[in-house]
Formats: structure tokens, C-alpha cells, sequence
């Protein structure tokens, strides 16, 4: 049975990317600095990740970084099949790094809303204010999600004036408290505000729905929604529905790829609730499927809040799920296990880190051992076209040809 599983750790960098100084980020590493503080930690002690460590997780990062990370004894031997990838596409956004797994690099430049305060056009602001009949909006900046919904969150409520802000990413983010302003009026927004972004190409608006009575209580709920472009060409999820496979989507992977080539998708929320939803794919999905799911947590809650320690028990806690997946692959299985970009939680800002991603690969007849350095995530989306013998993509070298 063919069949392949890709979960893409969101965010999970192993060290700064050959271009990385052109976008600020030279000596990033989210792996080896997450690994550095918890060496240092008397109290918490060296990263435990003996499953990932297996797979060949610290390999791949010294043959990034040429150091091992600090802490870390390595084992003897490695059972999968690991590398690392640089990134071609032209940002470090997550359409851009899941467009380039999936085999279409991005190769044009995203629009972007540069200015930290008054971020977004007058007109465009005013389109919107007039096409969804709001009494006007909050914030128009650059902010981080939590910090910006507990300083507006109060006078949105009051006002009923939803909140707009940016990040250094591509992105028209909207938060809005799910029960005074309602989670489908917010929803209708975003499309509202989708089609009237279209002329400064923007590649995502994500809906940020919350809840709670005050600054205090207000939290992110799980009905986030991500209004994303269609990829500039067929992805090798597409090719795969068209050839008659079937691409079950976990996560916020059906969002990020504007639902083109998505046969199923599951929503979860947390890792543990995606990390069951793809045990229970496994179990359900039959031959010709690919299942990936993105695990959004280690990106959204701890990269983007810097937030070091989380980020260190959220892999370690991943760790532990590991062998669960691992005893129910069956032999023509093949796991990928990979990140879109880096957000190295010790780096200034709060946005994402331009870096290389680990390829850990297990199955569909590959050796242990090094694949080393890729040229493009790419590589992974021609190996995925190879596995369920696919025509090939444009861009990538299959490694399991190379096998």
C-alpha cells in the first residue's frame, strides 16, 4: 500500500539559511539555540529527544550548523534517513515554505505592509469599513496577537470596531471576540477583505477569533481561519487528486494551500488533538493517500511569543507521541517529518527566522544515512511525486531516486 505521512513542525528551523543575512536573520537557529538554553538551565536540563535523535534530528543540524548542539549526545547510529534544506522561494512566510514542499517554489515577491504604525492604505481601510458596514477599526499596526487583543480587546467589545494588524510577514490578520462581534460575521469579513487585497497581493488574511469578559481572560480560540491564495501552479497534493489519490489535510494544511488538492480535512486543535487526528488517518486512509498535517502550536505559541522553555517542552512532548506513529507505518509507508521556516525563540522581533529545515524520512525502501544538503524544499515535494509515481515536478531532486 502507498501511502506517505508528512508533519510539518511548524517553524522548527535547524540553523540559518546560506541567504539568511539578507533578511536579518544570519546565525538564527531555532534547534541549537532552543538546545543551548535548556543546557544551561541547572533546573530544566539538556533537550530529551531521543525519537527525533534516532531519525537523525541532530545530524542533519550539525551538517547545518557544523556543531552539535549543545547538550545533546548524539546516538551511536541513526534508523531514518535525514538531511537538511535550504529554502529558494523568495520569503520565509509558511505559504512559501508549504508551497515549496509540496514542489512550487515561490519566485515572485509577496506585498507586504511595512510601516509599524497606520500599516494598512487609507482606501483600502475605508473599502472595508464601507463593504462590511463597521463603525470603523482598531490598531492598524504591527503587533503580536495576544498583546494586540489585550490592549483592544476591551474597546472592540465596546465598539464593536474589529481589530487589523500585520507582522513583517504577508499577512491581513483580523481578531474579533467570537460572541460580541460573532465567528461568522468575522468569517464574512475575511472575505471581504481577501478580495480587496487582491491588487497588493498579500498572501494570507487570517481570522483571529477570541473570547473572555476582559484583558485578563481573553484567549484565541480554535476557530482560526486562514484565506490564503491559490498556489501559482499544481502542487503535488493537486497532482495527486487528479491522478485519483486522496490528500487528507490536518490541521491548517487545507488553509495554507487555499484548499486546492485537498480531498479531507480535519481540523484540530493542539498538538495532541492533531497529533490523534493523524493516528486516526492512518487507521482510516487506504492506498494512494497522503496525510500531512501542520502542528501550528510550535510557531503560533511559543516561536512568535519567544517563548524558549515552552518551545523546548513542546518538542520533547512531540518526542514522546513519536513511537506511536512509528509501530503502525506499514512497510511501503513513507514519513517525512520537516518545518516550513524557522522562528528561532531567542532571536529579536517576533517574527519568522530564515533557515534551513530538517528532511527526517523513513520507509519506501530508504537506507539510514546522511541525504545532506537539499538544494530547495522542493526535494520533498519530487521524492512525494516519485512515491506515488507521479509524473515529476518542475522544481526538486527526488531522494528517494537517489536510494
Amino acid at each position: 500500500m502507498t501511502r506517505a505521512i508528512v508533519l510539518v513542525l511548524d517553524s522548527f528551523g535547524i540553523g540559518a539559511a546560506p541567504d539568511a543575512e539578507n533578511f536579518g536573520d544570519a546565525g538564527a537557529d531555532t534547534l541549537g539555540h532552543i538546545a543551548e538554553a535548556c543546557a544551561a538551565s541547572a533546573e530544566r536540563g539538556p533537550l530529551q529527544l531521543p525519537n527525533l535523535g534516532r531519525l537523525g534530528l541532530f545530524h542533519a543540524h550539525r551538517e547545518s550548523t557544523g556543531a552539535w548542539a549543545e547538550g545533546i549526545v548524539p546516538p551511536e547510529s541513526t534508523s531514518g534517513t535525514y538531511g537538511h534544506a535550504r529554502e529558494i522561494s523568495s520569503g520565509k512566510d509558511t505559504p512559501s515554505g508549504h508551497w515549496e514542499i509540496a514542489g512550487v517554489p515561490v519566485r515572485f515577491d509577496w506585498g507586504y505592509f511595512s510601516e509599524p504604525q497606520n500599516s494598512f492604505p487609507a482606501e483600502l481601510l475605508e473599502a472595508l469599513i464601507r463593504e462590511a458596514e463597521l463603525p470603523g477599526v482598531l490598531g492598524n499596526c504591527h503587533a503580536s496577537g495576544t498583546e494586540i487583543i489585550a490592549r483592544l480587546g476591551e474597546e472592540h467589545m465596546q465598539s464593536g470596531k474589529p481589530i487589523v494588524y500585520t507582522s513583517a510577514d504577508s499577512v491581513f490578520q483580523i481578531a474579533a471576540h467570537e460572541d460580541t462581534f460573532g465567528l461568522e460575521r468575522l468569517y464574512r469579513l475575511c472575505e471581504t477583505a481577501r478580495r480587496l487585497l487582491e491588487p497588493y497581493n498579500i498572501g494570507r488574511v487570517i481570522a483571529r477569533p477570541f473570547n473572555g469578559d476582559a484583558a485578563a481572560t481573553f484567549q484565541r480560540t480554535a476557530n482560526r481561519r486562514d484565506y490564503s491564495v491559490e498556489p501559482p501552479s499544481p502542487t503535488v497534493l493537486q497532482r495527486l487528486c487528479e491522478a485519483g489519490g486522496q490528500v487528507t489535510a490536518i490541521g491548517k494544511i487545507a488553509d495554507i494551500y487555499a484548499h486546492c488538492g485537498i480531498s479531507r480535512s480535519v481540523k484540530a486543535s493542539g498538538h495532541d488533538a492533531l497529533f490523534d487526528a493523524t493516528l486516526d488517518a492512518m487507521a482510516a486512509d487506504g492506498d494512494r493517500t497522503l496525510i500531512m498535517t501542520n502542528f501550528v502550536d510550535f510557531d503560533m505559541v511559543y516561536g512568535h511569543r519567544r517563548d524558549v522553555a515552552g518551545y523546548a517542552a513542546a518538542l520533547e512532548a512531540f518526542d514522546a507521541r513519536l513511537p506511536e506513529l512509528l509501530e503502525r507505518l506499514d512497510d511501503d509507508d513513507l514519513l517525512i517529518i520537516t518545518a516550513d521556516h524557522g522562528c528561532d525563540p531567542t532571536w529579536h522581533g517576533t517574527d519568522h527566522t530564515r533557515e534551513h529545515i530538517p528532511i527526517l524520512a523513513l520507509g519506501a525502501g530508504l537506507a539510514p544515512g546522511s541525504l545532506g544538503a537539499r538544494d530547495s524544499f522542493a526535494d520533498i515535494g519530487q521524492s512525494l511525486a516519485y512515491h506515488f509515481d507521479l509524473p515529476p515536478m518542475d522544481d526538486g531532486t527526488s531522494f528517494l531516486q537517489e536510494a
